[in-house]
């Protein structure tokens, strides 16, 4: 699809992905990359939900380096509270391709088309799998989004962020009936005072179960879009 468009409609085709829809605490983030037309691939560009850490910092690396030009782009946690989460998704999306420094001829997005994104692109189910610039976008992504929790994360230790980078994981979990929630929680996401209250004390005391809230983690990942590594206790995709 890469090459067709190319062909068709000129050789600055942008992918753009996101990364942090599902997460309980921090932005989304999404990036826009144009890369050179008529360069060879790099070796191991995939989904970056595919990679390891260590994987995606080394192609993070390449990828800024060979690329004709990338933007990143985010919307906030007071922003995705206040419009929702799919709106503040197509706000990030659109600061990555305004930080574009070549305007696109095309853009290619994971996903489903986009009404509001107000640019014209073509959207494929599974790209960040199948589509190359799509997967860059992607690693990026996610590199920035992870380094932007785990800078986060000493300033709030009780909830593991250098670990989980935000999603619901039963330390995450544990961490938000114990202290309560931080200004980088989504409160439009966690019904906190319910779900680590209400719905997980234990019936003979105020502590929360370590089963009950195994069952949360798993129910709350159900609304993931990508993988918290280096947690036992994840339960997303």
């Amino acid at each position: 699809m890469e090459r067709e468009l190319r062909r068709t409609l000129g050789p600055h085709i942008a992918g753009i992905d996101e990364v942090g829809r599902g997460p309980l605490a921090g932005p989304v983030v999404a990036c826009a990359v144009i890369m050179p037309p008529d360069v060879r691939a790099i070796p191991g560009v995939d989904d970056s939900k595919r990679l390891t850490a260590a994987e995606r910092n080394r192609l993070a690396v390449k990828i800024r380096e060979r690329a004709l030009t990338f933007g990143i782009g985010a919307a906030s946690v007071r922003e995705i509270d206040r419009v929702n989460i799919y709106h503040a998704t197509v706000i990030a999306m659109r600061r990555a391709i305004a930080r574009l420094s070549l305007r696109p001829h095309h853009v290619l997005i994971d996903g489903k088309p986009i009404r509001t994104l107000e640019t014209p692109h073509t959207a494929l189910v599974g790209g960040d799998d199948s589509c190359y610039t799509i997967a860059c976008a992607s690693i990026l992504a996610k590199v920035t989004r992870d380094r932007i929790m785990q800078a986060l994360a000493p300033r709030h230790p009780n909830y593991l962020w250098e670990r989980n980078v935000g999603y619901s994981t039963l330390a995450h979990l544990q961490g938000l009936a114990q202290h309560g929630v931080t200004p980088h929680h989504r409160r439009s996401f966690i019904p906190v005072r319910q779900l680590t209250l209400d719905l997980v004390a234990d019936e003979n005391s105020d502590a929360p179960t370590r089963a009950a809230l195994e069952d949360l983690a798993v129910l709350m990942a159900g609304n993931t879009d990508d993988a918290a590594e280096n947690d036992p206790h994840f339960a997303g995709d």
